[in-house]
């Protein structure tokens, strides 16, 4: 299939919407029909090369400083070159209580009072 059949199917699967659903709830649905499969190919889709690597506060507070959604999750990872877990570890870190943060391993520990720094920095609420 090319470009415009595949666009035309497409084009018509929309305008013939999903049974019970409005069109923009269909398009909606179509759009986390889409992030789910990139991140199910995240592997195959883009390169990975920060994976593992440190985090510094300028990416932490880009991260930070969106609201944490399936698609800002995606973007994030594909613009930092890391997986969505990371993405989404450092949302959950930012609004972990403190007293479930001491039972962790040290560098856990050390990373997620970075992200508990930046978070504050940006004006986070506290936890």
């Amino acid at each position: 299939m090319n470009k415009k059949e595949y666009t035309e199917v497409l084009n018509n699967l929309l305008d013939n919407g999903i049974e019970g659903l409005s069109q923009s709830d269909t398009v909606r649905y179509t759009k986390e029909i889409l992030i789910k499969y990139e991140k199910k190919k995240a592997d195959l889709l883009w390169e990975k090369e920060n994976y593992k690597k440190s985090w510094t506060d300028d990416e932490l507070k880009v991260v930070l400083s969106t609201a944490p959604t399936e698609e800002n999750i995606l973007l994030m990872a594909k613009g930092f070159k890391r997986g969505t877990g990371s993405i989404e570890l450092i949302y959950r870190w930012a609004s972990t209580p403190q007293y479930v943060i001491k039972d962790r391993n040290k560098d856990d520990v050390n990373f997620i009072k970075q992200i508990k720094r930046v978070a504050k920095e940006i004006g986070w609420r506290g936890f």
